[in-house]
């Protein structure tokens, strides 16, 4: 029985995704495990690994690379050795009935010319589809292989139309085959015209460089004598430039725009002695100075204090769900990360139970994943609580965003040397490294007390690394 290979849901609950290209290709033998194709959704590339073994046969009616599809859409079918793909099935029961239908209905006398004896119809063999005589024609001098068309004529009858779009369609898939999947990302950001610069390049590769020259040649000002207006159109304002968003600005647009509309956001600032976590991190540096291991992020330090505070307080750990809050029982911290392709949040699972240098490792590897675009959509899910730092653009406070569907999210400013006023064991004035703390939290499901006093904690630990790091 033929299995079904469809498109994944990829990324936050998403609906429609699109092909990348092809790893297998039609016919070939595959086994468990083996990459089958790759997709895009919201904001990352993802392998399509084979759950079954067998031989893939991709449908001639398959989406296109770069082509969004519903969510479940059949891509291609895995079948045993010997049997038919069902998209053969319903072409050979289709051509049947179409030629059990024309032998029932008496046709008009034809004087068709005389071709050499290869060129004979094979029309004429048994379980062939039926096709008219002039678009035999047509399909013998455009080098169209009819046999595997489905008719739009009576009964299913292959005509000239039928050909011709097929001999169309042949032209754009061999102009896509010069084009790679990054290479198509950067034409839809950049809306460079393919179709063009295929005809430009016929028979070679289009490379990313390629698009971007296009590009740039698209956006210099054309002659004066170009530019001057006519009475039925108005003057071009070269002053400036329109970019279309593209699929991951979309998605960040529809996301922000939904959570300006739906949550009651209050934005919490505070400001927290941060010397002991230098002079801890500093430490940790020098003692994995010679090791394999990497060193522990800022952002790693505090996804592991901040998960701490929120066993605490696990209000702020929760979302709302119709008319329910929910509190989650596992504390999975995101991290956003700024990439070429627009905002990710990559998530750290179960952040309690884990070490810092665990933290360290997994973070590492989804930064890096997210920033090469090859994070999986299983990554970047499942997040209860989001940190966003913006320290190292010398910014200080800040109103971050509530990251739907979680209830609050906490934003990091810059570390500065500071002149303090210390109470032990008089007051005096000293410099410290000072970190700016921005809460902001959906008043929907938290109050500003409760709130406040998860912030304070979150303080007390970033002042006192060593409580939380030693639990």
């Amino acid at each position: 029985m033929a299995i079904e290979v469809v498109m994944p849901r990829l990324g936050w609950g998403g609906e429609e995704g699109s092909l990348v290209e092809w790893i297998k290709h039609d016919g070939d033998q595959v086994h468990v495990g083996d990459v089958l194709c790759t997709v895009e959704g919201d904001k990352a590339v993802s392998e399509v690994e084979s759950l079954d073994s067998g031989i893939l046969r991709i449908p001639p009616d398959s989406p296109r690379p770069g082509t969004k599809v519903p969510v479940g859409t059949i891509l291609a079918y895995l079948i045993a050795p010997g049997e038919t793909a069902p998209f053969e099935q319903t072409a050979t029961v289709q051509s049947t009935t179409a030629v059990s239908a024309e032998s029932a209905i008496p046709l008009p006398v034809m004087t068709v010319p005389m071709a050499p004896a290869t060129a004979t119809p094979r029309a004429t063999r048994q379980g062939s589809p039926a096709i008219s005589p002039r678009a035999w024609r047509v399909a013998e001098e455009l080098g169209v292989n009819w046999t595997a068309l489905q008719g739009s004529g009576s009964s299913g009858r292959i005509v000239e139309r039928d050909v011709r779009r097929a001999a169309a369609e042949a032209t754009v898939q061999r102009a896509e085959a010069q084009i790679g999947p990054l290479a198509r990302r950067t034409a839809a950001e950049a809306s460079a015209d393919l179709e063009a610069l295929a005809q430009a390049k016929t028979g070679q590769r289009i490379t990313r460089a390629d698009v971007e020259a296009a590009a740039r040649t698209r956006n210099v000002a054309p002659p004066a004598s170009q530019n001057a207006a006519t009475p039925d159109t108005e003057p071009i304002d070269l002053s400036i430039r329109r970019t279309p968003l593209s699929s991951v600005r979309q998605i960040i647009a529809r996301r922000l725009d939904e959570s300006a509309r739906t949550t009651v956001p209050v934005t919490l600032t505070t400001e927290a002695d941060a010397t002991d976590l230098v002079r801890l991190r500093a430490q940790i540096k020098v003692d994995l100075t010679d090791t394999n291991l990497p060193v522990p992020s800022y952002n790693d330090l505090l996804a592991k204090l901040v998960a701490l505070a929120l066993q605490e307080h696990p209000e702020l750990n929760s979302s709302l769900d119709g008319q329910e809050i929910v509190q989650h029982t596992r504390i999975n911290v995101g991290i956003a990360v700024d990439t070429e392709r627009g905002l990710l949040v990559p998530v750290i699972h179960d952040v309690p139970e884990k070490s810092i240098l665990r933290i360290a490792t997994e973070s590492a590897q989804l930064i890096e994943q997210a920033r090469s675009g090859q994070i999986s959509p299983e990554a970047l899910r499942g997040g209860t609580f989001t940190l966003t730092n913006l320290g190292m653009y010398d910014i200080d406070a800040f109103t971050p965003v509530v990251n739907l569907p979680e209830c609050a999210i906490l934003g990091i400013g810059r570390i500065v040397a500071k002149p303090v006023v210390v109470n032990e064991p008089a007051e005096t004035i000293t410099v410290r490294k000072m970190m700016p703390l921005s809460l902001t939290f959906d008043h929907r499901l938290v109050d500003g007390a409760p709130a406040a006093r998860f912030l304070k904690r979150v303080k007390h630990f970033v002042e006192h690394p060593m409580l939380g790091l030693i639990r």
